[in-house]
């Protein structure tokens, strides 16, 4: 079944014992498989009756006609432009009408952007007893350009990546479908937040880690990895909610959920949170990890256990501090106008950190770091074990397929 080369003078080793053509087959047949139970899975939908949130159901789409008025008004201190404009609505109860709205003559706008003829905007239209109808500017309609920056990412990520982006990218779609096709309606039916998007996002990380690398034993090191992580931080995270006495209520959103379900466990749905924001950081960090132990048995397969894990750790020690940093300027970026905030108020740094919402943000960052810390020595140590007996590898991959996929390997 397989052609096996021994190692010769030069100690490269040729890894054509591992590779089948059938590779690809056998990775699109998983996927198709995966995605048949995921579409049985999506069957179950949420019972609730539908509840409008954000926008509310008076706000429709509608189209600039002209610009009647513009100029410079002061408001207290604040200078700045307005616009006396006509709209036609495009949905609902009065589509096809025009009316007359202003834009930034009687309130403090976020900003300086103007309206321009045929530009598509949200308006709000309010009834009331005696007919009148009033109607406001809500938002710009943001549609077009988002989709710009989408085919943007997906022309630099195919360019890229090629064939791999291009799978990446599927995988995506995979994974946003399945938190909002199965994650979300069965949380909202009552099931338990932490099973469910336990459940739910090491499926879907199942499906996008097979399509883009492939079912190859790179693969399954991976995923086993991610599994066993994602437990510890699972049970990490539980404790540090319980004994920080966090009530998952840190958040606006939060309060409009409690306003939806009475039976809804904001507790848990936070666990739930950090589990799934720690795999998608787990998710990099162990391909990483298991990539590197792979590379380093290819440029020396007769490397000892002790001295592969060493150096795989010491990669790993790397990747994790740079993980780290990223983690804490991610987080500081988004929070920057927050401690503005409290810093323009002159509160004491020690009661910050004690507010609900803030001290959630913090033990779902270092929660979902400590996973990092356990991942790697994890997946280091189960890289290691695969890879450091030639009978086991080749025993391995006679059932759980080849180390790599043909596209990963430089002749």
């Amino acid at each position: 079944m397989f052609t096996v080369k021994k190692i010769g003078e030069d100690g490269v080793f040729m890894f054509r014992f591992l590779l089948r053509r059938s590779s690809i087959f056998i990775t699109l047949i998983t996927a198709i498989g995966l995605l048949v139970v995921l579409t049985i899975a999506f069957n179950k939908q949420p019972e609730q009756p539908p509840k409008t949130i954000g926008y509310t159901s008076d706000t429709v789409k509608a189209q600039v006609v002209s610009i009647e008025e513009q100029g410079i008004i002061q408001l207290g201190e604040t200078a700045q432009p307005y616009q006396i404009v006509n709209i036609r609505i495009l949905e609902g109860k009065y589509e096809g009408q025009q009316f007359s709205i202003d834009y930034g003559k009687k309130y403090i706008l976020p900003n300086t952007y103007l309206l321009s003829p045929n530009e598509k905007i949200l308006v709000s239209i309010s009834s009331m007893q005696d007919e009148n109808v009033f109607v406001h500017f809500v938002d710009f309609i943001r549609t077009n350009s988002l989709l710009v920056l989408g085919i943007f990412f997906v022309i630099v990520c195919v360019l890229v990546s090629g064939w791999k982006g291009l799978r990446s990218i599927l995988g995506i779609g995979v994974s946003v479908a399945v938190i909002i096709l199965f994650i979300i309606p069965q949380i909202l039916d009552g099931e338990n937040p932490i099973l469910i998007s336990m459940l739910g996002s090491f499926f879907f990380l199942t499906i996008t880690q097979y399509l883009v690398y492939g079912w190859t034993l790179k693969t399954h090191i991976a995923l086993s990895s991610i599994l066993v992580s994602i437990l510890v931080t699972g049970l990490i995270a539980l404790f540090f909610v319980d004994f920080t006495r966090l009530n998952g209520m840190g958040d606006e959103n939060a309060l409009f959920l409690m306003q939806q379900s009475n039976q809804m466990n904001l507790k848990n749905l936070l666990i739930a949170g950090i589990i799934v924001g720690a795999l998608g950081i787990l998710d990099d960090l162990v391909i990483g990890q298991t990539s590197a132990v792979i590379e380093i048995y290819r440029a020396n397969p007769d490397m000892s256990f002790r001295e592969r894990y060493h150096r795989s750790m010491n990669i790993g020690k790397d990747h994790i501090a740079a993980t780290v940093n990223t983690l804490v300027l991610a987080y500081l970026g988004a929070s920057l106008s927050l401690f503005l905030l409290f810093s323009n108020s002159n509160v004491q740094f020690s009661n910050i950190i004690n507010l609900n919402y803030l001290a959630e943000e913090i033990v779902r960052s270092l929660v979902g770091t400590i996973g990092l810390f356990f991942a790697v020595p994890i997946t280091t140590f189960l890289a290691c074990w695969v890879v450091n007996d030639f009978r086991r590898l080749q025993k391995l991959a006679s059932i759980f397929g080849p180390l790599l996929n043909q596209s990963e390997l430089h002749h």
